[in-house]
């Protein structure tokens, strides 16, 4: 071999080592394929933007809000949006801008607890179903199938009608109301995942059904639930929007974005009782659901462009 080859085969070699030396995209961390993700996909983008600055705007009310939420002036009464009152104010002379932000609070923290509370009792009853089979499936089973029988929001009216509406129970109530989807999607889950190698080898070393339902089949489960309980916040704060809107939710003076539009309904002569409480609903779900959706594509390879 000359020494041109000599040298041309050392180069080759070289970029070959540097090229394996670089890390493969495929095993990028976490962190960098979801940045790359969102940088790919602009509504992803808008999403994240659009609930980050609900939560911030929600979370320092106390800061950002120039009035309480229940201060009155009932000279100032229905009066439109203005650099005194962005929003403008409602029929007790009540700043519209300031109670909105308020609500922001009372509706994500329905979402966010109602959604913990579906999640916790879908999880526990998906993984014994998936996991122990036989009898315990056939029983969890039947019950998602008579809870799935009845309309949601129609079982959650008629138990909030025995009740006394207040926001511990709306939470409680559409936690208990919604946790099916989740059960099932943890068992299907867990049916593919107690089949595999990993799993046998745990038996076979002793390990108990808990440690092997916590350690090695959750892990591995817990993404479709992540998107569904994306998805389930942005229902929660619709169904607690629905329930105040009625009546039968957050009763006032809490200011909630149900109530708010429902007070809007009865002063026709001012629209901006209506429309910025549901653009606040609309916005909020919008962003969530983009987000879930988003999230689907991420954890599902297959779909995955």
């Amino acid at each position: 071999m000359t020494e041109p080859a000599v040298v041309q085969n050392k180069k080759m070699m070289e970029q070959r080592k540097q090229t394996a030396d670089q890390p493969s995209p495929r095993k990028a961390p976490l962190s960098r394929r979801f940045l790359l993700f969102v940088k790919e996909r602009p509504l992803l983008f808008a999403a994240i933007c659009i609930l980050l600055t609900v939560t911030m705007m929600s979370l320092l009310a106390g800061v950002i809000a120039p009035y309480s939420p229940k201060a009155q002036n009932l000279y100032a009464t229905y009066q439109p949006p203005s650099w005194e009152h962005l929003m403008g104010t409602d029929s007790l002379g009540r700043d519209v801008f300031s109670r909105l932000l308020y609500a922001g609070r009372v509706s994500l923290w329905v979402g966010f607890v109602a959604v913990g509370i579906s999640i916790f009792i879908g999880l526990i009853l998906g993984l014994a179903a998936g996991y122990f089979g036989g009898l315990v499936d056939e029983l969890i089973m039947r019950l998602t199938d008579i809870m799935l029988c009845f309309p949601s929001f129609f079982l959650i009216l008629a138990v909030i009608a025995f009740l006394e509406p207040s926001l511990v129970n709306i939470m409680v109530i559409i936690g208990l109301t919604s946790w099916m989807g989740v059960a099932r999607l943890v068992r299907a889950e867990t049916l593919t995942l107690r089949e595999r190698d990993y799993i046998a080898a745990a038996r076979l070393s002793g390990a108990g059904s808990v440690h092997i339902l916590l350690r090695h089949i959750l892990p591995n489960a817990i993404a479709p639930v992540i998107v569904a309980a994306t998805l389930g916040v942005a229902g929660a704060i619709l169904v607690e929007s629905s329930l105040s809107f009625l009546g039968l939710g957050v009763q006032p003076p809490t200011p909630s974005w149900g109530n708010m539009l429902m007070e809007g309904k009865e002063a026709l002569d001012a629209p901006w009782l209506s429309i910025f409480p549901g653009l606040a609903i609309l916005i909020t779900v919008l962003g969530y659901n983009l987000l879930g959706e988003s999230l689907r594509d991420l954890f599902d390879p297959r779909l995955r462009r």
